[in-house]
């Protein structure tokens, strides 16, 4: 019986690298039904918002769903939807796989680790007010609840990926009760997996770290605040947004997505990358126990990347985005 996958394109370059994505994974033979449906800022005009309760619905009736790039206006207009599906659905993991891929241009070799981010407190439970005319208060919150639920998570994927390190990243030398909680809670949990080393960095120093020898590191557990900047940092480090896949996982369901924006200044044009929204589509692949044809993705993806005439140009090649899934369809 087929599973069925809630599908949604996205804004800009969504619909082009989302339909790249869908032609590819269904040349692997994974059997998934696709429901269709429309988020963003498309949708404001008919629903008066950019997600729609028929989308979360979707969702939460199929309990995956695969995710194109949305538009979030900068200071004003409507919230993230990004944030609103983590937090409407219960999402509390923001999981992001960062390797180097072969004939991805990156100032470095031998990068192969996971991001895990706490995805439904912190500064991003969205409590925050003016205080006068001048000033505005965010109010931090983290509680053990969940910040043993992401500490957990991560010790699973470590031992279920056969990786050897949790490195739990925090502030807790200056935030000593809200960062030495989510500190003291990740270390109660590491006690249960011996077999795996536990250490921890002070946020700052790890961002050193990342880009003086981010081959050191393996998995990292962080606070929301810091697992969004970390996780794009990382991209950086093997090529950038349009190489990073990501997932929002929860107790019941999971989105996948990819992580970079819009582009609206491309979309329509068949010049956008499609690699981040495809291996996105691997992770929903693994995810939904379609072992195999994830790794035929990856494969093809690996064997298209060694030849530039099938590349957009932003990978220093002259294809266009569905010539590049057109590729790796006849590959697989």
């Amino acid at each position: 019986m087929a599973v069925k996958v809630t599908l949604i394109p996205g804004d800009g370059i969504g619909p082009e690298v989302s339909a790249v994505t869908k032609d590819v994974i269904s040349a692997s033979g994974a059997d998934i039904e696709w429901e269709l449906v429309e988020a963003g800022e498309k949708c404001i005009e008919e629903y008066g918002t950019p997600l729609p309760d028929h989308v979360l619905e979707t969702v939460r009736r199929n309990k995956v769903a695969l995710k194109g790039p949305i538009t979030t206006p900068i200071g004003k207009g409507f919230r993230s939807v990004n944030v609103a599906l983590r937090q409407s659905l219960q999402l509390y993991a923001n999981v992001r796989p960062l390797r180097n891929l072969a004939n991805v241009p990156s100032r470095y070799s031998g990068v192969n680790m996971v991001v895990v981010r706490e995805n439904t407190e912190d500064l991003y439970a969205g409590v925050e007010h003016r205080v006068g005319r001048d000033a505005a208060e965010s109010i931090k919150i983290i509680t053990r609840e969940a910040s043993e639920r992401i500490g957990r998570y991560a010790f699973e994927l470590a031992r279920r990926e056969g990786r050897k390190k949790v490195t739990i990243v925090h502030k807790a030398n200056i935030m000593k009760l809200s960062d030495g909680l989510f500190l003291d809670s990740v270390r109660q949990v590491a006690r249960d997996y011996p077999e795996i080393e536990c250490d921890d960095r002070i946020i700052d120093a790890l961002c050193m770290n990342l880009v003086q020898q981010p081959e050191q590191f393996d998995v990292l557990v962080l606070p929301n605040l810091y697992g969004d900047i970390v996780s794009d940092l990382g991209a950086g480090l093997i090529g950038g947004l349009g190489v990073a896949p990501g997932a929002n996982i929860g107790e019941d369901g999971a989105v996948f997505e990819a992580v970079h924006g819009s582009a609206p200044q491309i979309a329509g044009k068949n010049l956008a990358n499609p690699l981040a929204m495809l291996l996105s589509g691997v992770q929903m692949l693994k995810y939904l126990g379609f072992s195999a044809e994830a790794l035929r993705v990856e494969q093809a993806v690996d064997a298209v990347l060694a030849h530039k005439e099938n590349l957009t140009p932003d990978l220093g090649g002259s294809a266009g985005t569905q010539e590049m899934g057109e590729a790796m369809i006849r590959i697989l």
